[in-house]
């Protein structure tokens, strides 16, 4: 019986997907064997050595201590493109808002008095006056799941669309639409775009990816769409940007007091994923992956370990996780060897510093092996299924 401990309120959809005589939702996190999250925060939370796995139904895991949870061998799962289409609509929605000033323009007619309203829309409509989306230039600045939809989505709209992402996989190459412009560079996309919505993550290499010099190349009046993470762009060259007009909207997920009023900023409150379907959608994702880790030792849409699949085979399966580093696969063999156990196959896979291990064996594989199999150096765990 595997323990789940949830930290937020988990789709029914999704929780349902846990047959109940092999799993149990729990209240304490010490003895369950993996957490099921979606905003909470776990930097502060001690992560019992019980814990096998963390998956949090959504795409960022800010919220989760991923390094650490790396260290010791723990995978953290997330669930990508399953939100895809909600934040898709609403960048649509945000270059909307800003185009035709729609949230002045509801302001205005909020706060109309019955007497003569309809000389009053007559006479102040004027203020609202926007342009449309068609034969304007979108640039898309990541493009994964999200990022190709909206690509799409802005093509659709006979919007001419620039793209940028060095590290595009070949899914999102297929799915992407012919005649999105390929930018060879973050400055030829923020020099020809009078739209730019960023589907990057946050870390070292994105955290300002927009700064005071990106400001420099762009549009005068270049209407910016955050709907990633907060740190994307740079705070000095938002306030810049907006003092003299060079940034005409910013439309943002991650509202900031400073903001708060603004004119030409438009915050909305963390609603990217907040439909119903996103939310199950991701619920379901997780807990699918969820399920194969904890039952079969696969991998699948980690982001601190590598995909690894294979099908079951043998007595015994044996799951290791390990450093990315020499003649570690020998060292297992020579352990499992020495123990008369025979390798009936194995799949070994690698992500930058980490390393993950699927061996299939023809015999049961005992404590004593496990623990001659986690005395060596480099290996962050080890469980037999």
């Amino acid at each position: 019986m595997f323990k789940i401990k949830t930290l937020n309120n988990i789709s029914q959809n999704g929780l349902g997907r846990l047959p109940s005589d092999r799993y149990q939702l729990v209240d304490a996190l010490d003895g369950a064997d993996a957490v099921l999250l979606r905003s909470a925060d776990m930097h502060a939370i001690e992560v019992p050595d019980s814990i096998k796995a963390i998956a949090r139904a959504g795409a960022g895991t800010n919220n989760i201590p991923v390094a650490a949870m790396s260290k010791r061998g723990i995978p953290v799962f997330n669930a990508p493109g399953a939100n895809a289409n909600a934040v898709k609509e609403l960048v649509v929605a945000g270059m909307l808002l800003a185009a035709r000033n729609l949230g002045d323009a509801l302001g205005f007619v909020s706060g109309l008095q019955a007497e003569g309203m309809e000389e009053t829309i007559e006479a102040g409509k004027k203020r609202f006056v926007g342009y449309e989306l068609a034969g304007r230039t979108l640039g898309v600045i990541g493009l994964g799941a999200i990022g190709v939809r909206v690509a799409n989505a802005a093509r659709a709209l006979g919007m001419r669309v620039i793209g940028f992402d060095p590290h595009m996989t070949v899914d999102g190459a297929w799915a992407l639409s012919s005649d999105v412009i390929k930018a060879g560079s973050l400055n030829e996309l923020y020099a020809g775009s009078d739209f730019i919505s960023f589907h990057v993550p946050l870390n070292d290499a994105t955290r300002g990816i927009f700064n005071v010099g990106s400001l420099q190349v762009c549009k005068q009046g270049v209407v910016l769409l955050n709907f990633a993470r907060d740190g994307i762009i740079d705070h000095a060259a938002l306030k810049a940007g907006l003092g003299d007009g060079r940034i005409g909207h910013y439309v943002s997920d991650f509202p900031k007091p400073e903001y708060i009023g603004h004119p030409r900023v438009i915050g909305l409150p963390h609603l990217g994923a907040s439909t119903g379907e996103a939310e199950e959608n991701c619920a379901m994702m997780v807990v699918d992956q969820l399920r194969e880790f904890l039952e079969n030792g696969n991998v699948i849409n980690s982001v601190n370990f590598p995909h690894t699949r294979m099908s079951r085979a043998g007595r015994s399966r044996i799951c290791i996780a390990n450093q990315n580093k020499p003649n570690m696969i020998g060292q297992l063999s020579q352990v499992l060897g020495a123990a008369g156990i025979n390798i009936a196959q194995m799949h070994n896979a690698s992500r930058g510093d980490h390393a993950y291990n699927l061996i299939d064996a023809d015999e049961d594989v005992g404590p004593e092996v496990v623990d001659n199999l986690k005395a060596i150096d480099g290996v962050l765990s080890v469980r037999v299924i």
